[in-house]
């Protein structure tokens, strides 16, 4: 829902490795290490020296990369500590559009397919063949080998999303009307969408992950006739449900196989998405009705952190004013870039961010998580996962994934011999040492990064990151080991994702960045949490965002609407987040806390959970970690799922034998976690009664598919107390 990051300093896991290189560190090589930095920065300073002397300022700027990050981002157009602080480049008035007259999003994909016809725009990869790959423990995984990427120009993509969205008409798809897709992330999906905007048909998107209920809540709330799906989901998760969503008529099957589907209810007609196109080709049936900026474009479900998924309506000038915001602050991005779409489409950031692509005119190449890198659970070992082959420079990541990455580098970084080690540490430091002076470091890039950075195709260029917090320890990492800045942004579907974005030269960790120039925040105190504009050093308080992102408010919800969305005296369109920020000198937002979050104990401290777990989350051992807080109780438990690796390396040391499950159940291995943990919470400086006092070991990781966490890997604080009650009762009550 929204994008959160706290301020207390951590402890790097790189500098746990640092006790070791004391140990294991050969004088010699040491020495010879920084010989050879210091002859590599002799040689090179003088020809830097002259071409940063006589080469143009970057974006007419003058001065080091240090100075260009200091100077401001944003600030308060009156003056106050309060805000309203705006982009230095948007104080006098917010952008709403990119292009005159472009102000619907049918008229920017018009427009980038009549700029750039024959450029290569969407992208799927062919399968060449699928196995089953069965495991020693009895398990079948299913494994693909993959082909190259084929690819349809903007113009087949226009003429598809045309002739689809008439033959839609001519199954009486009527404008205005809600109509859903329910599909995992594809060029189809993509498709479909641009058809549905084409003839004002109002999109309704449903997260492939939900359950049955959900569908049908979604599907029924919205009353939909029509429902595009793709084969796989309508025969797992639709076709169990049909009973249940009466108006249904039409399904139409994104895939080519099979073409005819007997079986289905009376009054249900099922297609594929190719006879529907031919049908909209017939001279006859080609017509379109042209949306107005404040038609709604998406109602877009939330994934629910909290109850039951809200509908959030977001009108066609909502989405441009978003693409626009976050297109001005990604500028340095072209026609040769290439991005890779493997997160949820029916999620804003994922909405926005290939809206932003198309708006910049360059290609997508479509992925899933299952076959992101070669060691993708469903890539067949030996072959190429999709970063190998489509080499990205474009790339938007949730923090799960970002830290799984992360974790999974840590460990064979403990792995390498003493030597390697030790040259992989000095490196790292070296380069970040640099980083924090805006050099770069093209020989630590090429020799030392280069096989890490090939994990993600090798040619990245900006790596984005939304949906949660990241924590500052990961976002170093991949700034120094990819080689590219990590952009922290922030935003909600309820403002079309779009907020603020951190600037690409801006390695400092932890922030957000700045407002883009399509909106403005204010922060307004919160008492009960002791946050106020007046505090010192910098401002704090809840985040309100305002402008032209800010959506239409909640389907059918007019009560929860009136409480999170208002309208000021100058006509202005405002949503409270929840979130607590504060703003630093040079304009840039920090996320300290969030209002949902907080927790008072018994003896009246208060506790924000979010905090507790983002700090938490950087113990090796902790792979995810929910804490909980009763407001009748003393103290903080938490829920943990353990890092396989090491708990079993824990173990070992402690010579106590068992599978993993076994381990996780053993009260002895919950003692020595808790021990871990609370050290790690001691080292990031957590107060003591913040601390988690009890813990429960979970051997099964948490996905959307358990229902304990949203697609975005945010967790689910109401199905993770049900799903833990004894154990929570167990931690309570003292047995």
């Amino acid at each position: 829902h929204s994008h959160m990051v706290f301020q207390k300093p951590l402890t790097h896991p790189l500098t746990l490795f640092k006790m070791k290189l004391k140990e294991d560190l050969n004088p010699m090589l040491l020495l010879l290490f920084h010989l050879m930095v210091w002859i590599y920065t002799f040689i090179t300073f003088l020809p830097y020296y002259l071409f940063s002397w006589v080469s143009e300022p970057v974006g007419g700027f003058c001065g080091t990369e240090e100075e260009r990050a200091k100077r401001a981002k944003s600030i308060s157009v009156l003056g106050c500590p309060e805000g309203p602080y705006r982009a230095v480049s948007a104080t006098k008035r917010l952008v709403t559009s990119m292009h005159p007259g472009v102000d619907t999003l049918d008229k920017l994909f018009e427009y980038a397919a009549m700029r750039s016809p024959h450029s290569k725009c969407l992208g799927t990869r062919e399968v060449i063949s699928e196995e089953d790959e069965h495991q020693s423990n009895g398990k079948v995984f299913k494994k693909v080998v993959l082909g190259e990427y084929c690819w349809r120009s903007y113009k087949e993509v226009h003429t598809a999303a045309y002739q689809l969205s008439s033959g839609l008409a001519a199954l009486e798809q009527q404008p205005k009307n809600n109509i859903a897709i329910f599909c995992e992330t594809r060029a189809e999906w993509f498709i479909a969408a641009q058809a549905c905007f084409m003839n004002n048909f109002t999109l309704v998107t449903l997260y492939s992950t939900l359950g049955g209920p959900a569908i049908a809540h979604g599907l029924n709330e919205t009353q939909v006739t029509h429902v595009i799906t793709s084969r796989e989901l309508l025969e797992t998760k639709l076709k169990a449900i049909l009973s249940e969503v009466p108006r249904l008529q039409h399904i139409i099957v994104v895939d080519d196989t099979p073409t005819s589907w007997p079986g289905y209810p009376h009054g249900i007609t099922v297609h594929n998405m190719a006879a529907v196109q031919k049908l909209g080709a017939k001279p006859e049936n080609g017509k379109d009705k042209n949306p107005l900026p404040s038609d709604i474009a998406v109602i877009m479900y939330t994934s629910g952190s909290t109850g039951i998924p809200k509908g959030v309506m977001i009108s066609h000038s909502n989405m441009i004013a978003g693409i626009t915001g976050m297109a001005e602050r990604l500028s340095y991005l072209n026609e040769t870039d290439t991005y890779i779409a493997y997160l949820p489409l029916a999620h804003v950031l994922e909405l926005t961010a290939e809206h932003i692509v198309v708006s910049l005119g360059f290609k997508i190449g479509y992925s899933s998580p299952q076959t992101l890198v070669d060691q993708s659970t469903k890539i067949k070992t030996g072959s190429k996962g999709d970063t190998s082959v489509l080499q990205p420079t474009v790339m938007a990541a949730v923090p799960e994934i970002m830290d799984r990455i992360y974790k999974n580098v840590i460990t064979k970084v403990e792995e390498m011999n003493c030597v390697q080690r030790t040259l992989f540490i000095l490196a790292y430091n070296y380069k970040l040492k640099q980083l924090a002076k805006g050099y770069s470091t093209p020989l630590c890039d090429k020799l030392v990064f280069r096989k890490i950075r090939s994990l993600l195709g090798g040619q990245l260029r900006v790596l984005l990151s939304g949906g949660a917090p990241l924590s500052a320890s990961t976002q170093q990492f991949m700034n120094v080991c990819f080689c590219c800045p990590v952009g922290q942004g922030y935003g909600l579907t309820e403002t079309c994702g779009t907020g603020t974005l951190c600037e690409q030269w801006d390695y400092s960790t932890g922030r957000v960045g700045g407002p883009l120039v399509c909106c403005e925040i204010k922060l307004r105190d919160w008492v009960e949490g002791g946050y106020r504009s007046k505090d010192k050093p910098h401002p704090r308080g809840e985040i309100l965002i305002g402008g032209s992102n800010i959506s239409m408010g909640y389907f059918k919800n007019e009560a929860k609407s009136q409480e999170d969305f208002f309208v000021d005296e100058n006509s202005q369109r405002w949503f409270c987040t929840g979130d607590i920020g504060e703003f630093h000198k040079d304009g840039c937002l920090k996320i300290i806390d969030r209002k949902k979050d907080l927790v008072k104990l018994q003896a009246g401290e208060y506790v924000s959970l979010g905090k507790v777990e983002a700090m938490l989350k950087n113990c090796p051992l902790v792979d995810n970690i929910c804490a909980y807080a009763n407001s009748e109780e003393t103290y903080v438990i938490g829920f943990v799922v353990p890092n396989q690796k090491h708990l079993l390396a824990l173990a070992d040391q402690y010579s106590i034998r068992g599978s993993f499950e076994e381990l996780c159940n053993s009260k002895a291995m919950e003692e020595l976690v808790l021990k871990v943990i609370t050290g790690a919470a001691l080292a990031a400086q957590l107060e003591r009664f913040e601390i988690p006092r009890k813990i429960r070991l979970s051997p099964d990781p948490w996905t959307p598919e358990t229902g304990l966490v949203t697609d975005a890997f945010k967790l689910k604080r109401r199905e993770l107390k049900t799903h833990y009650q004894d154990d929570i009762e167990r931690m309570y009550g003292g047995k």
